[in-house]
């Protein structure tokens, strides 16, 4: 038993090494319990939401992130029982009307730097516009500011499809469904629309990787770029719940650091303090660049 045990861990030891870096990176996510509903007027669904290494568990410490639904008629619904805990967050909603649910989390900071003294210092995690003003010190010049947008989204349908919720508001990257989300399944393409500040999104890398990697060596990583429409499609191999992540602007400028994009799915403010070094030491900075992730968790059927 003793040797069975030691090869085991020798063999996760070694499937842990081969893996990407990209196993590593730190993945915002929300997990429904379930996304499709009979529609009785009279049922409940629970979310996780978290940010971590493994799809779909709890390894990074808990975001006091404010969820957002939008019910099918358009106006917003209300979670219940909200609990932030040290490693997720919880919460439920009552589905007590016919059609889809977008539930969303929405973050927007600024990251930047400004001249303090004869040296350039980074601006605070977390600073926001409304902060910015006590972010930079007095006598602070050269105030250099761009913006990242976090988006973060799942959708629950009781009873048929209906595309209310999918309305835009032209900040940050936001899907379109060719495809609805909640009508995906194993084998068959699904096709989504990107867009980026209200525009196509074109040219940009989405991954789709199904949960479970924790007990995995092979992510089962599905790469793509959406075209000059912004649009991607998607074929699954597998059903499951499935994690699609697509990142606008990379790195926040040279010297500048924080977590990298086009399949990195690292979230703005979940990776290390701002103007640390790469692996290639440190470099001058430069000015910051507008940056935009959205994750978006699917249920595919089988």
């Amino acid at each position: 038993m003793m040797n069975f045990r030691k090869s085991l861990l020798l063999l996760a030891a070694t499937a842990a090494m081969a893996m990407p870096q990209m196993a590593g990176a730190a993945r915002p996510w929300m997990l429904p319990s379930e996304t499709m509903f009979a529609g009785s007027g009279n049922e409940w669904l629970t979310v996780d939401a978290a940010i971590s290494s493994d799809l779909f568990y709890f390894d990074h410490p808990g975001q006091e992130w404010q969820p957002v639904v939008t019910a099918p008629d358009g106006s917003t619904a209300q979670v219940e029982n909200r609990t932030v805990g040290k490693l997720r967050q919880t919460f439920d909603l009552g589905i007590k009307a016919k059609g889809t649910y977008k539930i969303a989390i929405v973050n927007e900071m600024l990251m930047g730097n400004y001249m303090l003294n004869g040296e350039r210092k980074m601006l605070p995690r977390g600073t926001t516009a409304a902060t910015l003003a006590t972010a930079v010190p007095q006598g602070a010049t050269d105030v250099q500011t761009a913006t990242a947008t976090t988006r973060i989204e799942t959708f629950v349908t009781a009873g048929q499809p209906t595309g209310t919720v999918f309305t835009t508001t032209g900040k940050g990257l936001e899907m379109v469904p060719v495809t609805h989300p909640n009508d995906v399944a194993m084998g068959e393409p699904a096709t989504f629309k990107f867009l980026l500040n209200g525009k196509p999104a074109a040219g940009l890398d989405v991954v789709a990787i199904p949960g479970g990697i924790r007990y995995r060596s092979d992510l089962k990583q599905i790469d793509g770029k959406t075209d000059a429409e912004g649009k991607i499609t998607l074929t699954w191999p597998e059903a499951g719940m499935y994690w699609v992540s697509v990142n606008s602007g990379g790195r926040r400028g040279p010297g500048e650091g924080g977590p990298g994009a086009n399949g990195s799915g690292g979230a703005p403010g979940a990776g290390g303090p701002q103007g640390q070094a790469g692996p290639e030491g440190a470099r001058p900075m430069g000015p910051p660049q507008d940056r935009a992730t959205y994750a978006m968790t699917v249920e595919v059927q089988g």
